[in-house]
């Protein structure tokens, strides 16, 4: 590819890229491991990194777990990693709510218990989580019940998402000083095998459409996540390298916070999609393109290994 992005990282190029950062942040799935298995090497890049001083974390758009679910996880892989590292968005969007937007009351919840959890971590209370199934007639719907403490609808994944549930997030919204948040965009959720799933941006686009509003979202590309790290931990952007398998999220979160950026080639994206951007002529499709690229972040051992 021409031009000065999406370089291909090896032999010395390796070192020196490293030797420029500080902090690392990667994402998860497609990344460091795919399903239930690490990526080959991927947990000695990690644990490399860190005994070299690098500050390691972990943001990821998957708002079905908590924290600590996913430091076990990880832990259990051969990841030396501790849960103050791991920035999920149901952890992220807890905070937002907390620390930006003030709130005083409680959440309808469309989404997942790790979300509930999250939020009550930091106090704040939800209605919503499991099913709510249609009762009544078509002329009752808008009159349904709902909780006036309730001052914010926050959108994440939920297996249970129905009709009634989004019937109930707009009847919330109507009131226009309620909060809307969602917890990302990803429209599809990529599974072995080339298959794929609906994702969390479809529940919110149903949401957005019936309450003619648009939400706030704190996940990736969105700087929030970023600036979550940065404020715990002094994270120095131009310091700062983003690793992640998707141009739209990851690439992106990067290129909106002023990081360094790798692509690697073991998840969803590729060249192929990064050559695309790059010849668009269009200023929102450069940001996708990355700095860098690896086949997989094992090809960061050697150097790391040096």
């Amino acid at each position: 590819m021409s031009g000065s992005k999406c370089t291909r990282l090896s032999g010395a190029l390796v070192e020196r890229l490293l030797d420029s950062v500080d902090s690392v942040l990667f994402d998860c799935d497609g990344v460091i491991w795919r399903g239930d298995q690490a990526i080959a090497g991927a947990p000695r890049v990690i644990n490399l990194l860190k005994e070299n001083g690098k500050k390691v974390f972990f943001v990821t758009n998957n708002s079905t777990k908590t924290r600590k679910m996913y430091a076990d996880k990880m832990t259990s892989l051969g990841f030396n990693v501790t849960e103050e590292e791991v920035f999920g968005t149901a952890f992220c969007s807890a905070m937002y709510l907390k620390t930006e937007c003030k709130l005083e009351g409680k959440v309808y919840l469309i989404g997942s218990n790790a979300m509930t959890q999250e939020l009550e971590a930091v106090g704040i209370q939800q209605t919503g989580a499991g099913p709510d199934l249609i009762a009544g007639k078509q002329a009752d719907w808008a009159g349904v019940p709902l909780d006036p403490e309730v001052k914010a609808v926050v959108v994440g994944f939920d297996e249970h998402f129905s009709y009634m549930k989004l019937n109930r997030a707009l009847q919330y919204l109507t009131q226009r000083d309620c909060l809307f948040v969602g917890t990302n965009r990803d429209t599809r959720l990529p599974l072995e095998g080339g298959k794929a799933v609906p994702g969390t941006g479809c529940l919110l686009q149903a949401v957005e459409t019936a309450a003619q509003r648009q939400a706030q979202t704190v996940g990736k590309p969105n700087h929030f996540m970023f600036d979550c790290v940065a404020s715990r931990f002094g994270v120095e952007r131009d310091r700062c390298l983003m690793v992640g398998d998707r141009l739209d999220t990851d690439i992106m979160l990067g290129s909106n916070c002023g990081l360094k950026t790798l692509l690697t080639l073991t998840g969803v994206s590729t060249m192929a999609d990064a050559e695309a951007h790059q010849k668009s002529g269009s200023a929102e499709r450069q940001g996708m393109v990355p700095d860098y690229y690896v086949e997989s972040i094992a090809d960061l051992l050697p150097a790391l290994q040096g």
